[in-house]
């Protein structure tokens, strides 16, 4: 039996009543017809919708194990996610993951900036239980990091779970794409 690669996506939307098909969206679908890359995708427009999502993914997905990387569209500012005209500080958030997302990427897209000092990234990690978190430092609605360096970190992390030597190929592959949009990774 061939090993799968999953993905689980969560993106604000303004009104989940009334979705459109977004860019990440179609990157999705198009990463599982080209690079065998499946997900789950899942959409909120409240904090409670967050956490009502993550938990129907801790507690009702019997693939959560085979989930190795968390994709979150959030749009915010520093450190800080913007649901429904409310920030939650990275910390909130850390603390909705407790202990639940241990071994997994945790991956922001470039929706808001992520810039952690030591100690925050260490809280983050020792809250959630993640091996990883990655995000951008550079944020953008124009310029998405889904359509580039989002689709590569999956792909090449997918063929190598050596995090410092897939930033180190990300690079390499494309490495004006990496600086421009700051892409960042805490272990």
């Amino acid at each position: 039996m061939e090993n799968e690669n999953f993905i689980y996506c969560l993106e604000v939307v303004s009104d989940v009543d009334n979705v459109k098909t977004t860019d990440v969206v179609q990157i999705l679908e198009n990463m599982a017809l080209t690079q065998g890359i499946s997900s789950i995708y899942k959409t909120c427009d409240t904090i409670e919708g967050l956490e009502d999502s993550l938990n129907a993914l801790l507690y009702h997905d019997h693939h959560f194990q085979d989930y190795e990387i968390i994709y979150l569209v959030l749009p915010g500012e520093a450190n800080n996610i913007l649901i429904n005209d409310y920030y939650y500080s990275i910390e909130e958030i850390a603390e909705l993951f407790e202990g639940q997302m241990t071994g997994k990427i945790i991956h922001f897209a470039n929706l808001k900036v992520l810039d952690l000092t030591d100690d925050e990234c260490q809280y983050f990690l020792d809250i959630t239980g993640a091996r990883a978190i990655a995000g951008y430092g550079f944020s953008s609605k124009s310029l998405s990091s889904a359509f580039t360096i989002d689709r590569l970190f999956f792909s090449m992390f997918y063929q190598n779970d050596d995090l410092r030597e897939v930033v180190e190929q990300m690079f390499q592959k494309n490495y004006k794409m990496c600086k421009l949009l700051d892409f960042r990774l805490y272990y």
